[in-house]
């Protein structure tokens, strides 16, 4: 049993690190990263406000699923937020043209369902067995 919950730590774990350090690096400069990101976003017609607080919003949101992840707390909740967070950044990558994040950003995407699939096949298998 114990060996188990072990694999699936370190299957979750890549991922989970990868959340928790953007959020890490990137919550002392926290205004900047923002600002930064709506100057990126200015020739779209996204409203400055709205970029600059989602900036504020996904270093934190980063931050926390990395941290669900890696606990196993909320873990379906984490996942679909992980997904969530990346289908909101692909859209982004895609108007201003950043094809190299959109690669990135849908390996992480890729990972995060492939972890929800497995979960919930692992769990419909458990309800099945009872």
């Amino acid at each position: 049993m114990k060996k188990k919950h072990v694999t699936e730590f370190f299957l979750r774990l890549p991922i989970a690190m990868s959340f928790l350090g953007h959020g890490l690096v990137r919550l002392p400069k926290l205004e900047a990263f923002a600002s930064g990101m709506a100057e990126q976003f200015a020739s779209t017609p996204f409203p400055q406000g709205l970029v600059l607080g989602f900036g504020y919003l996904l270093v934190i949101a980063e931050f926390l699923i990395g941290v669900w992840l890696i606990s196993g707390r909320w873990f379906n909740y984490a996942l679909m937020a992980g997904l969530a967070t990346m289908t909101a950044l692909i859209f982004g990558s895609s108007l201003i043209e950043s094809w190299n994040a959109v690669s990135v950003q849908l390996i992480h995407s890729i990972y995060l369902a492939g972890l929800l699939a497995y979960y919930n096949m692992r769990e419909i298998t458990q309800e099945a067995r009872v």
